[in-house]
């Protein structure tokens, strides 16, 4: 099967983060498993240099990024030449999977697949929800609900999302919708936690506001006062929050125990994950973060909050700690990511939810998993276009 995957945007530092990887792990899969699978996507951050044809082993199509609309970040981002490539490729595609959000790519490009009659696969990654704001409200008029409701399938990662995309294609109720969880591949668990050894707290993702890295920033006097020689990793692309992050480290006298160590590769993030004891995403909204799974796939415990789409799952499992954090409480919420902490760091603690955290990545997230379930609906799609 000739697929063709549509994401906004790869950089050399993954800023864009879950629907590039999510997009790539896929696509690893599927060329393994006999598919034509490939990626289309604007390339920005490469400098004057001749832009990737390959990305991990998976084609790549990639067209330098014009910065049509600066004010509206990567939804104001696009690239003619890649639309009509996208119209050409599309032609000869069995079928089009576009990780669509509201801006100046994958909408276009669904409208494309519409134009052309290519069978059409979206996936939102929790990007298209109900707003108040006018233009996003406006995009919706213009493309959003047409692609929504004319897609051969839409695929959701929780119940509040399907709702979410439900509600922006009303008053039409959508009815080939299909959930579809994040997977990531299964590797090997690590050593139980050494007591002796000072204690790894990471927070891995992309360093922005709704991520709350000042949450995990605020957490550690309260950790230091009990393991004085703790190290908190900070990783991952700055996308506005680190300076803000970073002086609240000195404001409370803590930045010679916190490491920013920036972007990562995907080994490098798995190499992190091991050395760490805990992993810490204390985001406000998170659909189902790749960066939680990846964590629990080699068996480090997770601190992550109850809007966290894995929140039922890390919880029915016992796979870390799952807290209440709320916008504006942030006092409040710095004591309970140390709280959560404190208690994974105990060492039977911590063996029982690292085992307990790859046992679950292991049964119900990996991409092994995904990739089949996706392939029926793939299948389910083509057949019924055929019929």
């Amino acid at each position: 099967m000739k697929i063709l995957h549509v994401v906004t945007l790869h950089t050399p530092d993954h800023a864009f983060g879950g629907p590039t990887r999510v997009a790539l792990n896929l696509s690893k899969i599927q060329r393994a498993d006999g598919d034509d699978a490939r990626i289309m996507a604007l390339g920005d951050g490469f400098g004057d240099g001749e832009l990737p044809r390959e990305v991990e082993g998976v084609p790549v199509h990639l067209f330098r990024a014009r910065h049509l609309l600066p004010r509206f970040e990567v939804s104001g981002i696009t690239s003619g030449a890649l639309l009509l490539a996208a119209r050409r490729m599309m032609r000869g595609a069995d079928l089009v999977h576009i990780h669509l959000m509201r801006d100046l790519v994958t909408l276009p490009a669904a409208l494309l697949a519409l134009a052309t009659r290519t069978p059409l696969v979206l996936q939102t990654h929790g990007m298209v929800d109900p707003t108040e704001n006018r233009v996003a409200r406006l995009t919706d008029l213009l493309g959003v609900r047409t692609v929504l409701r004319r897609a051969d399938a839409v695929l959701h990662l929780t119940e509040t999302e399907r709702l979410d995309v439900n509600a922006v294609a009303a008053p039409v109720p959508l009815t080939r919708t299909v959930r579809l969880v994040n997977g990531v591949r299964p590797q090997e668990r690590k050593p139980a936690r050494d007591p002796d050894r000072p204690p790894t707290v990471l927070f891995l993702a992309r360093i922005q506001e709704r991520k709350r890295p000042e949450d995990f920033v605020g957490a550690m006097p309260t950790v230091l006062a009990a393991h004085p020689d703790a190290r908190f990793v900070l990783a991952g692309p700055d996308t506005g929050a680190l300076p803000g992050t970073l002086e609240l480290a000195r404001r409370l006298g803590v930045s010679d125990s916190l490491d920013h160590v920036g972007p990562l590769g995907h080994e490098e993030v798995l190499a992190a994950g091991r050395e760490a004891d805990v992993y810490v995403l204390p985001s406000i909204e998170e659909p189902l973060g790749v960066s939680v799974l990846e964590a629990m796939s080699v068996g480090t415990p997770v601190v992550i909050t109850r809007t966290c789409g894995l929140g039922p799952d890390v919880a029915r499992a016992g796979a870390g700690r799952v807290i209440d954090s709320r916008v504006g409480e942030d006092a409040a919420n710095a004591e309970k990511v140390a709280a959560a902490i404190l208690a994974l760091l105990e060492p039977g603690a911590n063996e029982a939810a690292g085992k307990a955290a790859w046992e679950l990545v292991g049964e119900d997230f990996t991409i092994g998993v995904v990739t089949a379930a996706l392939r029926r609906t793939y299948e389910d799609v083509v057949r019924r276009r055929a019929g």
